[in-house]
C-alpha cells in the first residue's frame, strides 16, 4: 500500500451581475478572467442566468460556454431580469449532485449556499459549498448558524471545501465560528494583499475559505491583473490544495 497526492485548485470569485468598475456589463470579460484562474473548481457569486433577454444577462450560458471543459450548476437565490440570480460552481470535476440551502434571513435579500458533490477520483468525493451571506450584521449571524448547522448536521467522511463571499470583513460570528470548526488561512500571513474588495483599489477582506484537515493548502493568492481591477468590484481568490489517499501498488 503506497499513497499518491491529488492536487486541486479552487476559486471564489463574486462577479457582481459582470459589470465592472467602469459601468460596463461584459461577461466575456469575466470569461476571460476565468479561463486564466485555470481553476478546477471555480465558485461564482451574482451570476445571472437569463436565457431570454440582452446578450450581457445571458451570463451563466457565456461563462459555460467558454469553459468547455467544466461541468455546472447553478443555485437560483432569487429571479432578477426575467431569469435566476445567484451562485455559480463550475467543475473539472464531474458534478455528482448539487442542492441550494436556503440562508435568508427574515425580510433582507435572498441568499443561498450552492452545495455540489465532485468526483475527485474513483474513491474520492469533494463537498464544495458555494456561498454569499447577507451585508447586515444580525443578518449575517443568523445566517453563520444556519450555515454551520448545514454543515454538520451530518458525518461527513469526505473532505469539504466552504468559499465564498461571506461579507464580513472584521472577525464577525460566522467566521469566527467557520475558523473555530475548519481550517483557513491567515490573510496577512499567506497574501502580500489581503484584501479582495472593491477591485480597483482593495481595502476589505470580504471573500473567505474554509477546508477540512485532510485537504493541505499549499498556496493563496489573489488575482489582481489590470483585467481583474475592472471586470467585477471583487477579486478572485484561488487556493491549491493537495489531498493524499492511499493507493494500492500495481
Amino acid at each position: 500500500m503506497k499513497s499518491h497526492a491529488e492536487h486541486l485548485r479552487v476559486a471564489t470569485y463574486n462577479v457582481h451581475k459582470c459589470r465592472g468598475m467602469d459601468r460596463k456589463t461584459n461577461p466575456g470579460r469575466i470569461a476571460r478572467i476565468l479561463q486564466e484562474l485555470d481553476a478546477d473548481v471555480i465558485g461564482v457569486q451574482e451570476i445571472l442566468d437569463v436565457r431570454d433577454g440582452p446578450a450581457e444577462l445571458d451570463q451563466a450560458q457565456h461563462l459555460a460556454a467558454a469553459l468547455p471543459g467544466y461541468t455546472w450548476c447553478i443555485g437560483e437565490n432569487r429571479t432578477l431580469h426575467g431569469g435566476p440570480y445567484g451562485n455559480m460552481t463550475l467543475s473539472r470535476l464531474p458534478i455528482e449532485s448539487f442542492h441550494n440551502y436556503d440562508l435568508t434571513h427574515l425580510r433582507r435579500e435572498p441568499r443561498g449556499c450552492l452545495h455540489a458533490d465532485l468526483k475527485l477520483d474513483a474513491s474520492t468525493t469533494i463537498h464544495a459549498f458555494n456561498l454569499h451571506l447577507g451585508t447586515g450584521f444580525l443578518e449575517r449571524r443568523h445566517q453563520g448558524r444556519a450555515l454551520l448547522d448545514l454543515l454538520e448536521k451530518k458525518v461527513w467522511t469526505e473532505p469539504r471545501i466552504i468559499f465564498g463571499d461571506f461579507n464580513e470583513w472584521t472577525r464577525g460570528l460566522a467566521t469566527r465560528n467557520m475558523a473555530r470548526a475548519f481550517n483557513t488561512f491567515e490573510p496577512k500571513i499567506m497574501l502580500k494583499r489581503a484584501r479582495t474588495y472593491p477591485g480597483f483599489l482593495p481595502i476589505l477582506h470580504l471573500d473567505h475559505l474554509y477546508y477540512d484537515p485532510t485537504l493541505h493548502l499549499e498556496r493563496i493568492h489573489l488575482v489582481s491583473s489590470g483585467e481583474a481591477r475592472i471586470a467585477s468590484d471583487h477579486l478572485p481568490l484561488v487556493a491549491d490544495f493537495s489531498l493524499v489517499s492511499p493507493s494500492k501498488e500495481s
